[in-house]
């Protein structure tokens, strides 16, 4: 059963609030690194507590993670070689609930990195109101070069999910979500990130009364799962895909109706390059940025939108399905263009949305239907639109800004009410 939860494993929510981690390591409190993905996120939290204008303390307390784990990683590869590799664990916040947070297998991640996304985990399930706090893990490795048995190997090395979980604790399926449908996953979760974006533009559209995705033009820089269902939905209520990419590529269709998503599913689908489909124009990677569009969809890595690229992006919106792809500099500069910027901790938090339904279904021991999650997910969306637009309103300040002034309002009173001031 566990290979297929080591490709794509979901999220570990903490038991009592303490990590189910193992491995060699050490735990260290309040050591921030002033530096990469993690100070960026932190330059726009900061931006919001200055609107909150809480007392100078509040700051150090919700940007400095509680724990921080480095552990080494020691496996037998198939050939019976030892390889090892760094693994880190990042405990932000739990005033609010048990630490909550997925798995970063790449050859990229660091201490940084994982950071930063505990820290956005902790704003991302304070505003959509998801009673968990924040956390994150991740794994220096090209998961491109192990196999399936190498991977689960260096997942059980690094933390206990679900069946390693149990023989402890009993049977516990909720300790662990993103499972498959036919062992205690959620109905709705392949698809939650994507269909909570696509939930988040119709409602940043009719905001702004643009009316709904129908006729606009969208391009998807990042077409893994959540690039896929975002464009995948968006083209099944009339939106006009003009451009995808990913690591391979670019592809850009100009015409009336864009791209044929579904098909280049199927060809995607088959095993083929997004750079080898034959339909459309192939363009380099970064010449995504170049398409004319109406709705821009970073999905893919952090920090893609740069200085260079926020000042020549010819959009209306941009709608951030990834974590941190906009620097906050770049930041700035869409703001003096008057480009509107869907953040982060709102337009992707589908994902842990429905990952807490999937733990509330697993408490019930109870499975809910597609169409069930899916409302569920709507209706959380739709509410926590409606709060951060009212603050950004209410405070005159961007969209980003107000999303992080109502999760930081949750997340200070908590810690204030359980005494951790």
């Amino acid at each position: 059963m566990f290979g297929a939860l080591s490709k794509a494993v979901g999220s570990v929510c903490s038991r009592q609030g303490q990590a189910a981690v193992t491995g060699l390591g050490s735990v260290t409190g309040h050591q921030v690194r002033r530096a990469g993905h993690a100070e960026n996120t932190n330059t726009f939290i900061r931006e919001a507590l200055a609107v909150l204008d809480l007392p100078p303390a509040m700051e150090k307390i919700v940007i400095t993670p509680q724990r921080e784990m480095t552990v080494e990683l020691i496996i037998n590869r198939d050939d019976g070689k030892p390889e090892s590799f760094m693994g880190y664990r990042v405990q932000h916040d739990n005033a609010r609930g048990p630490f909550k947070g997925g798995l970063r297998f790449h050859k990229d991640a660091d201490l940084d990195d994982v950071r930063s996304l505990a820290s956005l985990m902790s704003f991302k399930t304070a505003l959509l109101d998801v009673p968990f706090g924040g956390a994150k893990g991740g794994i220096t490795v090209d998961t491109k070069a192990l196999s399936e048995h190498e991977i689960e190997k260096l997942t059980r090395k690094f933390v206990q999910i679900f069946d390693e979980y149990s023989k402890f604790e009993g049977y516990s399926p909720g300790v662990v979500t993103g499972k498959p449908t036919w062992l205690h996953g959620s109905h709705g979760r392949e698809s939650a990130t994507g269909r909570g974006t696509v939930f988040g533009i119709k409602n940043m559209l009719q905001a702004f009364g643009e009316g709904p995705p129908a006729d606009k033009t969208f391009a998807i820089q990042g077409f893994g799962n959540v690039g896929a269902w975002a464009g995948r939905l968006l083209a099944e209520q009339g939106g006009i895909v003009k451009a995808v990419s990913d690591a391979s590529g670019c592809v850009y269709d100009d015409g009336p109706s864009g791209i044929d998503v579904p098909k280049l599913l199927r060809h995607l689908h088959r095993g083929d390059d997004l750079s080898k489909y034959p339909h459309g124009q192939q363009l380099l990677r970064d010449e995504i940025f170049d398409v004319k569009c109406d709705v821009f969809v970073p999905a893919a890595l952090g920090g893609v939108i740069t200085d260079p690229v926020a000042r020549k992006i010819s959009c209306k919106y941009i709608v951030e399905a990834a974590n941190g792809p906009t620097t906050p500099s770049a930041d700035l500069i869409l703001r003096d263009r008057g480009i509107p910027v869907l953040p982060d901790i709102y337009t992707n938090a589908g994902g842990v949305t429905v990952s807490f339904l999937e733990w509330v279904q697993n408490l019930q021991n109870f499975k809910w239907t597609t169409e069930q999650v899916n409302d569920q997910l709507k209706t959380r969306m739709d509410e926590a639109f409606q709060s951060m637009w009212d603050s950004s309103q209410e405070h005159g300040v961007p969209l980003r800004t107000g999303a992080f002034t109502v999760s930081l309002r949750r997340v200070v009173r908590a810690t204030v009410n359980r005494g951790f001031n």
